[in-house]
């Protein structure tokens, strides 16, 4: 399975995750964002979204441990995520949205939702958008 998570770059971007090299994805509240975290395996690949005022797709990660009980939220999980690498060029929203193929996609139709599932077809016509 394939995901989407959306961070403000001034709180987390993703050239400090990529320092880091693993993170544990918390602070997540939204019941359907929830939901998809523990739908979470591991393996599963990753698409890493600025939002504010960049909204783009900027690199890969990797789930690394499956939902576990935050430590810091009761009633919540967390996932850990490690970091893969950046897209050649990234992918904006604006692109995403102007293309028709993406029009079921859960960034462009339910576009608060911090953790989306992604399908492969959505994944690899990001992949291929982010090389030209």
């Amino acid at each position: 399975m394939n995901w989407l998570v959306k961070e403000e770059p001034e709180n987390y971007s993703y050239l400090q995750f990529v320092s880091d090299k693993t993170t544990v994805w918390a602070g997540v509240r939204h019941p359907v964002a929830q939901r998809n975290l523990k739908e979470m395996k591991k393996g599963d690949r990753v698409f890493f979204y600025h939002t504010g005022k960049e909204k783009a797709v900027i690199g890969t990660a990797t789930v690394s441990k499956t939902a576990y009980p935050d430590p810091k939220a009761a009633g919540l999980v967390v996932v850990e995520l490690a970091a893969g690498k950046a897209l050649k060029r990234p992918v904006t929203l604006k692109e995403i949205k102007s293309d028709k193929r993406f029009a079921d996609m859960p960034l462009v139709r339910i576009a608060r939702l911090s953790v989306q599932p992604v399908t492969d077809e959505q994944w690899d016509m990001i992949e291929t958008l982010s090389k030209n």
